[in-house]
């Protein structure tokens, strides 16, 4: 059984990779256990009431476990109220039975990277490109890499199943604004999120390298640009300071993690559309795994602070249904925080309305 095969008040008898595991104390002050497990086709909460210790003991976080459990919805989530489970040896799983891969084959889009790259006409940008993605171990690290831990692309191959989209965006908004520099932006797109290979761990669930939460993507990512580049030699100066602003700014703004905000034409087309894809993919992905198939209102998204509708999504256009009450909407939470304590990049991205009122550093 697989995440995506579980029912309500369903008995569940299933192997899971534990993404997620901690301890906290009821009001009644016995212990809890709160888990988050996973499997290719999804996650799933569990809660362990009884037993917690003895449970406990027994099993790590990247720990694969075979679980006895209860399914129920709670506040419009699937939950699992997990009896007993015991740790399974690494020798008895099949790890891709347990890490979510991209929906697109691997090797297609493989295929439209190097297609991609042999559409540029700037020589410089061409051999750039080349020295990343023709060096063995980093094009497989390149395309295995999830986007990120939890926002989008939370997937195998889904850095480059984003970059690749980002590079397609780009194509169809290069033709509306006569001389953009289309070479430098398939390239942004392309190396904007390269940094990642080496900020996450994905061999077992998801997670940040100590390279990672120290420095982040970014800083990465350019450090992993100006190396290609002294080792090739021969690309202008200019050229480069310009791909390296594209990958210091293209989160747009300070507070969401961005060293520089964008101050060229395509640095900030970049970043529209970084966060455009992120954003729908991270809203598909919402809305595909939420447990009832038939509402027609997702549950409340925390960080994009709203519900959404789908029955659109679904390409649904029966006739109207009866009237759903949806449940109060939380009080709205403040912007989380990301590892370096500053606040994630939500759904309130414009950089313009910082302007209002303020006399900001313009550089």
């Amino acid at each position: 059984m697989f995440v995506s095969d579980i029912r309500d008040r369903r008995q569940v008898d299933a192997q899971f990779l534990v993404k997620e595991k901690i301890t906290a104390m009821a009001k009644n002050g016995k212990p809890y256990l709160t888990l988050k497990l996973m499997d290719k086709t999804g996650e799933v909460e569990g809660k362990v009431w009884d037993n917690v210790d003895e449970l406990s003991a027994a099993f790590a976080k990247d720990d694969f476990v075979a679980v006895r459990a209860k399914a129920t919805i709670y506040l419009g989530k699937m939950q699992l109220v997990i009896g007993d489970l015991r740790r399974v040896p690494d020798t008895e799983v099949t790890l891709a039975d347990f890490l979510p891969e991209a929906e697109r084959d691997g090797a297609e889009m493989a295929e439209e990277l190097v297609a991609l790259v042999e559409t540029l006409d700037n020589v410089h940008l061409k051999k750039l490109l080349a020295a990343f993605f023709d060096d063995p171990e980093l094009a497989s690290l390149y395309r295995s890499a999830p986007a990120a831990k939890g926002m989008h692309h939370v997937y195998l191959g889904g850095l480059l199943e984003h970059s690749l989209a980002v590079a397609r965006l780009v194509d169809n908004i290069v033709p509306l604004y006569p001389g953009v520099d289309r070479d430098l932006l398939i390239a942004g797109a392309l190396l904007h999120d390269v940094g990642k290979v080496r900020e996450m761990s994905y061999s077992r669930s998801f997670d940040y390298t100590d390279e990672g939460k120290l420095l982040g993507h970014i800083m990465i990512g350019v450090e992993m640009v100006q190396e290609k580049i002294v080792a090739i030699g021969g690309i202008p100066r200019d050229l480069a300071m310009l791909l390296k602003h594209m990958l210091l700014s293209h989160h747009g703004q300070y507070e969401f993690g961005s060293p520089k905000r964008p101050k060229t034409v395509e640095a900030t087309i970049l970043s529209y559309l970084d966060d455009l894809d992120s954003k729908i993919n991270g809203i598909r992905s919402h809305i595909t795994r939420e447990a009832d198939a038939n509402a027609r209102w997702t549950s409340y998204h925390r960080l994009y602070d709203r519900y959404f509708y789908k029955d659109n999504f679904r390409g649904g256009h029966e006739a109207p249904h009866p009237a759903v009450e949806l449940g109060e909407e939380p009080p709205r939470p403040q912007v989380a925080a990301d590892r370096e304590g500053a606040p994630r990049k939500d759904f309130r991205n414009n950089p313009f309305q910082e302007l209002k009122e303020k006399n900001l550093d313009l550089f």
